[in-house]
């Protein structure tokens, strides 16, 4: 059966890094979120966590636009969260892991949506100022500047979640 797991989770790192690739030019709507949750949903939240690791740090460490590489502390902020984003695909697993998908169920998938992207948000943009000693200001000014962009990320994974998670689902719980 591990064998069988790392093959589909090679096949979500594949898909995240491809589909971060495809979307890399429209700024903050990407795809790589909801396949790492998926991963999480779909396999456990250790492999889910694996593949966040893995497909973010080649997505992010061999980006043409600009490696994550160039400043680290953004790069392991970055690989940290989408393998939280895994990690509670997989906590949440026994929640969305299901052909049934009510109105509650489904407000719940947008939440998970929000949240998982506010995660993702909040970890990439306060490495830098911590990093660099700007402090709590820092921190501060950085989340306040970063706002239009970031809800742009958080209201579109949301509808992104809701849209693709109970599709996938429905077609892997059969």
């Amino acid at each position: 059966m591990e064998l069988v797991n790392l093959v589909r989770a090679a096949i979500f790192c594949a898909m995240a890094i491809a589909m971060g690739y495809s979307l890399m030019m429209v700024p903050n709507i990407e795809l790589i979120t909801v396949i790492i949750f998926l991963s999480g949903v779909t396999l456990n939240l250790w492999w889910g966590a694996l593949v966040g690791l893995v497909a973010m740090g080649i997505y992010s460490g061999l980006n043409p636009l600009g490696s994550g590489l160039s400043f680290p502390p953004l790069f392991f902020a970055q690989i940290i969260a989408m393998s939280l984003c895994g990690i509670i695909g997989g906590l949440l697993k026994p929640i969305f892991f299901t052909k049934d998908y009510n109105i509650y169920r489904l407000f719940l998938l947008a939440l998970t949506g929000f949240v998982v992207t506010v995660i993702y948000d909040v970890f990439t943009l306060v490495s830098y100022p911590l990093v660099s000693g700007l402090g709590l200001p820092g921190v501060l000014a950085s989340l306040v500047k970063g706002l239009g962009f970031t809800l742009l990320h958080e209201i579109s994974n949301a509808f992104i979640f809701l849209i693709t998670v109970p599709r996938v689902v429905r077609y892997l719980a059969k």
